[in-house]
């Protein structure tokens, strides 16, 4: 019987395998992700001259302010969503179906403002949509 004691080997982990993997994830990774360079627009909303102002028969004026308020006629809406400025629209259009609505928004309002106004005219069938500008020469008074 052998009974000396044998030399222990300290276990060698061989990197190479896993590199080669890492590399190969690393190269299909690159490969197949796509890049998009995000860029900042500026942009500058137009101003329009009009020779003269045009003047409607049945015409309802509807003011947006830049805290979101509405108002219909010169009158104010009371609450802010679209269910209540429909009721105000109709009951401003009083069942014509050809009155033109024009949006008067302030160059501060936002965006879902203006689009509500426009939804409130399509639930009651205003489909003649306007929207008031200033002149060049006001713009550049400011």
């Amino acid at each position: 019987m052998n009974f000396r004691s044998r030399s222990r080997e300290e276990p060698e982990i061989n990197l190479i395998p896993f590199i080669d993997v890492l590399l190969v994830v690393l190269i299909f990774l690159m490969l197949s992700t796509t890049y998009s360079r995000f860029t900042e627009l500026q942009l500058k909303l137009p101003v329009a001259d009009a020779d003269a102002q045009r003047d409607y028969p049945n015409e309802i004026v509807v003011g947006v302010t830049s805290d979101g308020r509405y108002l219909v006629q010169g009158q104010a809406v009371s609450g802010r969503g679209v269910e209540a400025l429909t009721q105000a629209l109709g009951a401003a259009a009083q069942g014509a179906k050809t009155s033109v609505v024009i949006i008067t928004a302030d160059a501060t309002a936002t965006h879902q403002s203006v689009i509500s106004v426009m939804e409130a005219a399509r639930r009651n069938s205003l489909n003649q949509i306007t929207f008031a500008t200033q002149s060049s020469a006001a713009a550049g008074s400011r």
